[in-house]
């Protein structure tokens, strides 16, 4: 009985791995082969089930076998590795194969020779030269001098020891605003750069070197990183300098697709200049141990003990003007007049393409994302008197058409697909132009537009908008006004828009690598856009005043539609308001990342 039971255990684990071969066949065009290859396969565990990379090769470790490539694909539930020699790999399939356990749950592996790894492979990020300009010094500092830094940078701080979500920081010199991604020069902090460091700028061979003035000290538990990141262009000159302290670490960088990993040891110096310092993000990956190259070319496991960093910067105090654009704070915030010449001339057709077909295919999707009514719009709505005539200019699908029962309320709105939904449930909207109202001049008591006039394109077709508003209304007739602001704080308080970003450390870093990697992006979505301006990252603040704001749809495809914005600057709505003739501003505020005015016909 023992023995047929185990037969039935064998026979159930093959037919298990028959099918997960199937699955890879399918998914990767990969077979297995029936003799040894330097290729194997882990049939059934992968990133999808908990498998790390360490993990995984801290078991071929103990197999006594090299491995020299780790291939793990996001959301499949196996993995490869390529071993150094043949013989390695057979010691890893010998020690691993229905032997270990591996991965969260502790699964038993079982493993295959495959014939190749996957033709879609990233590349492995230990077989790339460094990016351009950046040098590491081994060895910079003694063991001494070591430990003089550490008690120097221990001894008073420049600002309290901040505790971010990944680490303790301390800053010299100057303070590192997080909110605003920058340092105020105006306001040195009372202890400068510790005499203590002064001698490594000696040390240091570099043409036109000018020592720091601004230090932050970060301190690192094992498990602990942060976040792939570019150091603000505008902040700090060229170049870059990481002392790594007490423990080695791997740092990444990433340019696009393009991933380096660089071993930093302990005691050595990180130069980061050019392009390695402007075009590059450089991050540390939190975990507890290392995955790290030998110098034959296989990959090990390091563990990470407790590490200190010192990076020191020089204040640039004026904008940047660095060949790197696409990071670059000062040339994603500057508009340049070529830009807005561009804009207007093919208004037209950027606002049909990067407006009107996105809203189309987005509708529904967009339309569930759209169903509470913001208060103040309701407290406008509920200020007229019953049965007076409402007029929602971009109305969308309809959501404060019904906010006032007592209103008899006309919804209008370019969308077809938005419109559709508002059919749906019954409201009276029509299709037509905010930019030409089929509407009689004079005979609507009341007009919002919300969220509308920001996808127009130039100044002077956001003022004709306005325009129409004001030209249909009865005298007396009050317009309420809102456009989205490119300021996301009011009195330090993050807006709505800022606050549902919860993936994002508190940090500037993640920002700057989602819009890096969202800028070259373009660059293979199918998109041929009217005019070339910055992809904005969701929920972050905004760098230029027009920009494409990405919309990633929820169905299995995941595309991404990028929508025209002109975010508007503080009093820059009231000053479009000023240019008509006939209207009063009577309010003007900012609410939740808009800005808003209400206005009235005389």
């Amino acid at each position: 009985m023992h023995i047929e039971q185990k037969t039935n255990k064998v026979k159930k684990a093959e037919k298990k791995q028959r099918r997960s071969l199937a699955i890879i066949k399918a998914d990767c065009n990969v077979s297995q082969s029936d003799s040894p290859t330097l290729y194997l396969a882990i049939l059934n565990v992968g990133l999808s089930n908990g498998l790390s990379e360490e993990a995984l090769l801290t078991a071929a470790a103990a197999t006594g076998g090299q491995v020299s490539q780790v291939l793990m694909l996001p959301s499949k539930s196996y993995c490869f590795l390529m071993c150094t020699t043949l013989a390695d790999a057979q010691l890893v399939y010998d020690g691993m194969h229905n032997r270990a356990t591996i991965g969260q749950k502790g699964a038993v592996a079982y493993l295959s020779y495959v014939l190749e790894l996957p033709q879609q492979r990233e590349e492995n990020g230990w077989q790339k030269p460094l990016p351009g300009g950046l040098v590491l010094l081994p060895d910079f500092v003694s063991e001494a001098e070591e430990a003089a830094l550490l008690e120097a940078i221990a001894v008073g701080t420049a600002s309290p020891t901040d505790s971010l979500k990944h680490r303790q920081v301390k800053h010299f010199g100057y303070e590192f605003l997080y909110g605003s991604n920058n340092v105020n020069p105006l306001q040195p902090l009372e202890q400068g750069i510790p005499a203590a460091c002064n001698f490594m700028w000696e040390r240091l061979e570099l043409p036109a070197f000018e020592p720091p003035d601004q230090l932050t000290v970060n301190e690192y538990e094992a498990g602990q990183g942060i976040p792939p990141h570019v150091d603000t262009h505008s902040a700090f000159k060229d170049p870059i300098l990481s002392l790594s302290l007490q423990s080695d670490v791997v740092m990444d960088f990433r340019r696009g697709d393009q991933l380096v990993h660089v071993l930093l040891p302990r005691r050595s110096l990180l130069v980061m200049s050019g392009e390695s310092r402007y075009d590059w993000t450089h991050g540390i990956r939190p975990k507890h141990i290392d995955v790290v190259a030998t110098p034959s070319g296989s990959l090990t496991t390091q563990a990470r003990s407790k590490r200190t960093s010192l990076t020191f910067r020089r204040l640039r105090r004026g904008p940047c003007d660095c060949q790197y654009p696409t990071l670059c704070d000062t040339q994603q915030t500057a508009t340049p007049q070529e830009v807005c010449d561009k804009l207007a001339t093919h208004a037209s057709h950027l606002e049909q393409q990067n407006v009107h077909e996105v809203y189309d295919k987005i509708a529904n999707h967009f339309s569930d994302t759209r169903h509470t009514p913001w208060p103040q719009v309701a407290e406008f709505l509920n200020s007229f008197e019953p049965q007076s005539v409402l007029l929602d200019v971009g109305c969308g699908n309809g959501k404060y058409l019904g906010c006032n029962p007592q209103l008899l309320s006309i919804g209008c709105d370019r969308s077809l697909g938005l419109l559709g939904v508002g059919n749906a449930r019954g409201l009276s909207v029509f299709r037509c132009d905010c930019l030409q109202l089929p509407v009689r001049s004079s005979s609507i008591d009341g007009c919002i537009s919300i969220a509308v006039i920001h996808h127009l394109a130039s100044s002077e077709r956001r003022l004709t908008a306005l325009r129409e508003l004001c030209r249909v209304l009865r005298p007396g007739g009050r317009a309420l006004v809102y456009v989205w602001a490119k300021n996301q704080r009011k009195n330090d308080k993050k807006s709505t828009y800022l606050r549902q970003n919860t993936a994002v450390n508190k940090e500037h870093t993640t920002e700057q690598a989602q819009r890096q990697k969202l800028a070259r992006q373009l660059e293979s979505m199918d998109q041929q856009l009217p005019v070339p301006l910055p992809v904005h990252t969701n929920r972050t603040e905004f760098q230029q005043q027009d920009v494409y704001v990405p919309w990633k749809t929820k169905d299995e495809q995941r595309t991404t539609f990028l929508r025209y914005y002109h975010v508007f600057e503080e009093l820059e709505l009231e000053k479009l308001v000023d240019q008509m003739e006939g209207v009063v501003i009577r309010k003007s505020y900012y609410d939740q990342g808009n800005h808003c005015v209400i206005f009235e016909k005389s």
